[in-house]
């Protein structure tokens, strides 16, 4: 996890308030372009909270796998990588 959790955890919460807001929007039968810039908007955000949680994992996970010499374990976490941004493509 990020080092600093509890910013992580206060991110996401905003995002799923953002997220309640454009429901509402939805519902409230608001401007399609208005909608969709609050959607960009949480896109964003989660991108944001993503890179950190990548970062933190390859300085914690990874580092730790590669300080360990441990061949497989290594390679376990080169291949969660590869079949995380495989997923992305799809």
């Amino acid at each position: 996890m990020p080092k600093d959790k509890a910013a992580t955890v206060n991110r996401l919460r905003r995002i799923e308030g953002q997220v309640r807001g454009v429901a509402q929007m939805v519902a409230d039968d608001r401007y399609c372009i208005d909608i969709l810039h609050q959607i960009q908007a949480v896109r964003a955000a989660l991108a944001k909270v993503e890179s950190s949680v990548l970062k933190s994992h390859a300085a914690c996970c990874v580092r730790e796998a590669i300080a360990s010499g441990d061949a497989e374990e290594q390679r376990t976490k080169f291949h969660e990588l590869i079949d995380l941004f495989d997923a992305v493509r799809r």
